[in-house]
């Protein structure tokens, strides 16, 4: 069964978070490192094959997949007992293969992720789309697996504490294998976090369609978590007397599949705000509405435009028949 959650930071040197927790695999590069002088030459560089073995001086192949680098430390100083006076040894990981983490909870696009190494979870996030506006980064589930047994570690990072006061316990190297859960919240987050977490935990750009009233309308490439009045304002802005400020949609295609629809207004020098202006994901729909007076013209110019062009035609007429006579 796995461990109750903790709010404690993990451990913050990464040598010995290595030693203690990381799980070796396939494509793992290392090096041997004997105390002895004399056992120099056989130590050397040690790389871990597709089929989870490495071949090392005097012991041929070995199985070192599933352990960490503490317990695979321990495993050939017992097995080179035999061959050498003096057995002891280092073993240090010096380029770690890339890492796959699972991203679930408030996050774009939910699943599992292919990461370079050193990889940390404000990266994990960032390829899986950003959070949702009702994400609490102040609650991010780590979960990882604790050795070669398959038992779990469970701590609980506070995204909100790094990006306010530079912790970087909050944002450890990630493993192979782990799993990230961003919690969900139902309570008003404070303006500050809800900044916070849209700056610093977003892709590097979003596509948005911008329509109706606006003087250039299309679609745009802009920042992730661009707020809403900044893409009118890319866009043109509103056109002046035709646009409806207080009639601003947003068309959003949710995760399910189904569409929301929410109106808002513009106003300059809006902040950032879930209710009053949201930041934008990306294939988000902006529709600018026209104004009473902008429909008015446009049935104007619907009925005035053919009767100007029949009057036209009458006008035409008399003048050929005035013509012929």
């Amino acid at each position: 069964m796995a461990a109750a959650p903790s709010s404690a930071p993990l451990v913050d040197s990464t040598s010995q978070v290595y030693a203690d927790l990381y799980v070796l695999g396939p494509g793992d590069s290392l090096t041997l490192t004997f105390l002895d002088p004399s056992a120099a030459s056989v130590g050397g560089p040690v790389n871990i094959l597709p089929d989870g073995t490495s071949t090392l001086a005097l012991l041929g192949s070995v199985q070192l997949t599933g352990l960490t680098i503490g317990q695979a430390t321990r495993w050939l100083t017992s097995l080179y007992s035999k061959q050498l006076v003096r057995p002891q040894l280092f073993l240090t990981l010096t380029n770690p293969r890339p890492v796959k983490v699972t991203v679930i909870g408030e996050v774009e696009r939910p699943g599992l992720y292919p990461l370079p190494s050193l990889a940390t979870p404000v990266l994990a996030i960032q390829n899986a789309g950003g959070i949702t506006l009702n994400s609490d980064i102040r609650r991010v589930l780590l979960r990882r697996r604790a050795g070669a047994d398959g038992s779990q570690k469970q701590t609980v990072l506070d995204l909100a504490q790094l990006f306010q006061f530079g912790n970087q316990r909050q944002n450890p190297i990630l493993f192979d294998g782990d799993t990230l859960i961003v919690g969900r919240t139902e309570e008003v987050v404070p303006q500050e976090i809800l900044q916070l977490g849209a700056t610093n935990l977003a892709p590097a750009s979003i596509s948005v369609n911008v329509i109706g009233e606006v003087k250039s309308p299309g679609t745009l490439s802009l920042p992730a978590n661009t707020p809403l009045l900044e893409a009118i304002f890319r866009a043109g802005g509103p056109v002046q007397w035709r646009a409806n400020r207080r009639n601003i949609e947003l068309v959003r295609l949710n995760r399910n599949g189904t569409t929301s629809r929410e109106v808002f207004n513009y106003k300059d020098n809006q902040n950032i705000s879930k209710g009053l202006n949201p930041p934008l994901r990306n294939g988000d729909t902006i529709i600018v509405n026209r104004s009473f007076y902008g429909e008015t013209i446009d049935v104007l110019n619907q009925v005035v435009v053919p009767l100007s062009t029949v009057g036209s035609f009458l006008n035409y007429s008399n003048f050929w028949n005035n013509w012929n006579r």
